[in-house]
């Protein structure tokens, strides 16, 4: 699908656990800050990996009846906060639009398992009495979207998407398909995830990629670091609100850029483990400049992946060097995700945004913790500290477990408007 219609990012949510607005979240980013720490909500002491980034004050920010939160999980309730903010980013009154063209498009990994954890809990204890009603309802992953929509009576063609590490990623190209094939007007897209339950702690444990560096939890996750062991997961969401170019234009709004096209693939090997051949993840990267139109050297940036393993780094690094060859040197790469954690579902929406404020601000976040680099990913990844340099057009590269492959293809906004925050 060649977006020749272009497909404007206007609003930005962002609930992380570098930030609860898209002010707080640029700012702490751009100072090379880490935001993981060790849990201590609940007893984390027998887990291989127990740290994470979490976030702490969410109830602060929240605009939700209490009545309302009694019915639905952390995970979204992250969700309404990060679309409020979006639609209020964006300067959309949804009561003088058509609610029947405006849709959600939404992804995570887990689901709700803080609020299924609990009442199972108390239905083993308890017995049928003891469950909430609300319990089949709240943890699916549909529980966002159908949430989102039903608060702001929201009626247009909606989607949730789950497909690991790339379900928010494929939620925006899904929300931007639409919106191209003139099926809504307005969409919300992005993720949500929150994992820092204890049996949402445990499957991510069972997976084998979390790092457990447990007593340096600032440093842990390192991607592309020559002592690296995993990634660190997040908690967290990020919304954008989207529509046509042209009607932003007419409704004289801030654009943050442009979702420009995408590229996807699977490995076809295994049911969790990445392929070690990177054909796949190559024909994705090639698939998404041409849908977007761009040549090799059009590239500013690069968001990467950045699993932090061993096997999963190399094969992104030899990817990148097997596609753009030597006009890799003249792209900048990083990986915002080592300062905050990795919201497996919901990161690329968290990519997403921090690659968007990368491009306004004209300013390359960096990849933290880096100390040595590996022979075997011999790129540069704008190790622990922010690089000015004009940028126009980046990629963003999402895989999930299964050997799921996307990019999306993203270009620098314009505004109508004067920019005034974290410049």
């Amino acid at each position: 699908m060649k977006m020749n219609t272009r497909i404007a990012v206007t609003g930005i949510g962002v609930i992380s656990p570098a930030g609860l607005k898209k002010e707080t979240f640029w700012a702490n980013l751009k100072a090379s800050r880490s935001f993981v720490d060790e849990i201590k909500r609940f007893d984390a002491s027998l887990y291989p990996s127990r740290i994470a980034g979490q976030i702490h004050e969410l109830d602060a920010y929240s605009h939700l009846s209490s009545r309302l939160l009694k019915k639905i999980d952390v995970f979204s309730h992250m969700a309404l906060v990060a679309s409020e903010e979006a639609i209020k980013d964006a300067k959309l009154d949804l009561d003088a639009v058509d609610k029947q063209r405006v849709g959600a498009f939404m992804g995570n990994a887990l689901g709700g398992w803080l609020f299924a954890e609990t009442e199972l809990r108390d239905m083993y204890l308890e017995g049928r009495e003891g469950i909430s009603p609300y319990m089949a309802s709240a943890w699916f992953p549909a529980a966002p979207q159908g949430q989102i929509t039903i608060y702001y009576g929201l009626k247009g063609y909606s989607k949730t998407v789950v497909a690991d590490k790339a379900s928010s990623a494929l939620a925006v190209w899904y929300g931007a398909k639409v919106l191209k094939d003139r099926k809504n007007d307005f969409v919300l897209a992005g993720g949500m995830e929150a994992p820092v339950t204890p049996y949402a702690l445990l499957c991510a444990n069972t997976n084998g990629s979390l790092s457990k560096n447990n007593t340096n939890p600032r440093s842990a996750y390192r991607p592309y670091d020559l002592y690296r062991d995993g990634f660190v997961i997040g908690e967290g969401s990020g919304i954008v609100l989207l529509e046509r170019e042209n009607d932003a234009q007419k409704r004289g709004v801030h654009i943050h850029g442009f979702i420009k096209g995408v590229g996807f693939s699977c490995d076809g090997v295994h049911r969790i483990r990445y392929s070690l051949n990177t054909d796949a993840l190559e024909f994705a990267l090639r698939q998404c400049l041409d849908d977007c139109g761009w040549q090799k050297d059009d590239i500013d940036y690069i968001c990467l992946d950045a699993e932090a393993t061993v096997a999963s780094d190399a094969a992104e690094a030899k990817a990148l060097k097997g596609v753009f060859g030597s006009f890799l040197k003249n792209i900048a790469l990083s990986a915002p995700k080592s300062m905050f954690g990795n919201l497996l579902g919901a990161q690329t929406s968290l990519d997403l945004i921090a690659t968007l404020l990368s491009l306004q601000h004209n300013l390359v976040l960096p990849t933290i913790n880096f100390e040595e680099k590996d022979p075997y990913c011999d790129i540069d990844c704008t190790p622990n500290h922010a690089v000015k340099r004009e940028m126009q057009r980046a990629l963003i590269i999402s895989r999930g477990r299964g050997g799921i492959n996307v990019v999306l293809g993203v270009e620098k906004g314009q505004s109508n408007k004067a920019v005034t925050y974290g410049t």
